[in-house]
């Protein structure tokens, strides 16, 4: 039968002339035999948008049509509707005037659901529209993940202890892990962090509750879930480890497994990862598609680097090393390569640790220690099946460097990652482990190294007009522009889309060292990294950062995002380019009200210091003031300070400070570590810009109040 909503909203369509009364025929006998109403069916066929078709029928009705995304809900209103009722019949409760509760429902409801809705709540029921997707969405974000299940386990099943996880039975929990609800609950968990764009999903018990948390690009980002899940916390690592084919007896020891679940039409690969803490086991799920579609064109790679990139994976022989820390995205890349040179013609095989996605036509070996399947012991297994390509995980220590040099050297191209901060550091890390500059100089091809940085939302993208002067010409110099107004920054204001980040995805960027004759020559003579890099920057190289401000001015990221990830700890910046990554670093921490602010004032005056440099722990441990060096401040907040010094100290140090402040109060002494250091050319002298590690409140609040004084005096 027809239901009233579907006849409203046909004669409104005809009304306006936006469709024929013969072309709504067909699908108005569909919604007499479906499940599926009009409005459902026309969104099917393409015909109308969701919004659109609620908005007409809104106005034929006379009602509201309201947009959830930014509707800002009252949780004493949420609180009179209990989340099963609100969960079943799919409905958000909006405002409680005068005994009329007003409710968001993406049909109009029936006569008779409208009575049962009132008969339960007690109230008289008046209806606004919005979409089903809105209306989903902030079921879940008001009322928690998974609330209604939750609920329903909770009718059915006694609770759970997590803290008393030996004691619980197993034969219960076992039972408990496959009940349908907590298999429903598990689902919801993980189709919920797929939706939202997730990478990992970290579920982590503590004394007063749990915590649900999903990495989406880059950050982690706490899921809203019910204080009730915590109760259910042994059943939900159960139902895990089942899925995964671990030991649901086992809660003492980490555990490793891999689990295969559909999610709507994708398929996915979970690695999951537990942990034991005190309050009950800690879960990682890594989700991973099982099928990627891999491009060099869509890596971030500019299209001078693309034609690089494609010269090398070209090449019949040598190797190509991808550098970069954990989470850098190095796999990828290599992935990307591989599949660009995947021919029938040509016979690859790879070992990892461990395999992240799976490339038809190649042969894909998951590393072993337990067993005694290594790296090494792998890839000289690996030249008995006649290779024409290989791919090495990671290379950790001299055997495995020198098998894949020796590979290369014999006719053969190999892929493999390094662990270091930029290109030219792959060069020292290799010698450093053993290996002869000579062989390194004849095998290698090229060190990449590369970062991830968060990419603009496209929906909320826009011009940033207050971009400071100073940063617009550094840009400029760093890109060799003729001039800063050639520089323009953008920035996302946040919007639904982009779950009100501003950004939405990441993306790569890039640094190539080609080792070419002269890098060769460099490499034999074991020159250290900084004179290589600068050598290979003159040869036309682009760095890291360089490569992040092009994609800057390009509008695809924040200069926040490139400094964030290309800070280099071990080189001695300008003293322009310190005080301008102060400046940003500070002015673009963001508090949770949403504002832009300095975290600390900062006074330029001279202050008397002494400092001692710690060589070890157990002279860390002692504490015993004995002062070393005497110097001067060159400014100072409460969060840290710069002076200068007559000797180069690394970066990194830990320091004893024994501060004099001039109102004759008591020295503050705290320990500092050295965070950037600048070369003054007059006078062979450093700056050294330092930052507080345990400096006690009472003393930050001195400090400040020192501070505070001063800067009105000046004012």
């Amino acid at each position: 039968m027809l239901k009233k909503s579907d006849t409203i909203l046909s004669e409104a369509l005809i009304e306006k002339g936006l469709v024929a009364k013969e072309s709504l025929n067909p699908l108005l006998k569909e919604a007499e035999t479906s499940k599926l109403n009009l409005q459902q069916l026309l969104v099917r066929d393409g015909l109308f948008n969701e919004s659109d078709l609620l908005k007409i029928l809104a106005e034929k009705l006379k009602i509201t049509f309201l947009d959830l995304k930014t509707f800002p809900f009252n949780k004493a209103v949420l609180d009179k509707v209990p989340v099963k009722i609100a969960s079943y019949y799919v409905f958000v409760p909006i405002e409680i005037k005068d005994r009329i509760i007003t409710i968001a429902v993406s049909t109009p409801f029936d006569i008779k659901t409208h009575d049962e809705i009132r008969t339960q709540l007690g109230y008289d029921i008046e209806m606004v529209l919005s979409t089903q997707g809105d209306v989903l969405d902030s079921l879940q974000k008001n009322y928690g993940l998974a609330a209604d299940t939750l609920q329903s386990i909770s009718s059915q099943i006694p609770r759970f202890d997590s803290t008393s996880a030996i004691k619980d039975s197993v034969e219960d929990i076992e039972k408990l892990a496959e009940d349908a609800s907590v298999i429903k609950l598990v689902n919801q968990i993980i189709l919920d962090a797929y939706r939202k764009r997730a990478t990992d999903i970290h579920i982590e018990p503590y004394r007063d509750g749990l915590s649900l948390r999903y990495r989406v690009d880059g950050l982690l980002y706490d899921a809203n879930v019910p204080t009730e899940m915590k109760n259910f916390l042994n059943a939900i690592i159960s139902r895990i480890k089942i899925m995964s084919n671990l030991n649901i007896v086992e809660r003492r020891l980490p555990q490793d497994g891999r689990a295969i679940v559909r999610a709507q039409e994708h398929v996915l690969d979970l690695r999951i990862s537990t942990m034991p803490t005190p309050h009950g086991e800690s879960v990682v799920i890594r989700i991973l598609p099982t099928k990627m579609l891999f491009s060099l064109e869509k890596l971030g790679l500019a299209k001078k680097d693309v034609q690089v990139f494609e010269r090398l994976i070209q090449k019949p022989h040598g190797i190509i090393f991808v550098t970069g820390p954990t989470g850098s995205g190095k796999t990828t890349t290599l992935y990307t390569c591989l599949t660009r040179i995947n021919t029938k013609e040509r016979k690859i095989i790879t070992i990892e640790d461990p395999i992240e996605y799976e490339i038809a036509g190649v042969i894909q070996v998951q590393v072993m220690p337990d067993i005694g399947l290594d790296f090494a012991r792998g890839l000289r297994s690996m030249l008995r099946h006649d290779p024409d390509v290989m791919m090495v995980g990671e290379v950790r220590d001299l055997e495995t460097a020198e098998i894949a040099i020796r590979v290369a050297l014999t006719g053969h191209l190999v892929f493999s990652t390094l662990h270091t901060n930029d290109a030219a550091s792959g060069i020292a890390r290799l010698i450093d482990i053993g290996v002869e500059p000579y062989l390194l100089s004849s095998s290698v091809e090229a060190f990449i190294a590369q970062r991830l940085i968060r990419v603009l939302c496209p929906d909320c993208k826009h011009e940033d007009k207050n971009t400071p002067r100073e940063l617009r010409e550094l840009i400029a110099k760093d890109l060799g522009l003729k001039s800063a107004n050639e520089v323009k920054v953008f920035k996302g204001k946040g919007c639904p889309n982009c779950n009100f980040t501003g950004f939405f995805g990441r993306t790569a960027i890039y640094e190539i060292l080609l080792v070419d004759d002269v890098i060769k020559d460099l490499v034999l003579k074991k020159m250290p990294s900084n004179k290589i890099k600068k050598v290979a920057v003159s040869q036309g190289m682009r760095t890291l950062r360089q490569d992040g401000w092009q994609k800057v001015i390009s509008g695809i990221t924040t200069p926040e995002e490139v400094m964030k990830v290309t800070t280099s700890e071990g080189e001695i910046i300008e003293k322009s380019d310190l005080a301008l990554s102060e400046r940003l670093e500070a002015e673009s921490t963001l508090k949770t009200e949403g504002m832009n602010r300095r975290t600390y004032s900062r006074l330029d005056n001279k202050i008397n210091l002494r400092y001692k440099a710690l060589k070890s722990q157990e002279e860390l441990s002692r504490r015993g003031f004995n002062p070393e060096q005497l110097c001067v401040t060159k400014n100072i907040s409460a969060g840290g300070l710069l002076f200068i010094a007559d000797e180069l100290l690394p970066i990194g140090s830990i320091l004893e400070l024994h501060i004099e402040l001039p109102d004759g109060s008591q020295a503050i002494e705290c320990l500092a570590r050295i965070v950037r250091i600048y070369e003054l050319e007059q006078d062979r002298s450093y700056d050294i810009a330092v930052c507080f590690l345990d400096l006690t409140g009472a003393d930050r609040m001195r400090l400040s109040k020192y501070l505070e004084v001063e800067l009105q005096e000046d004012r």
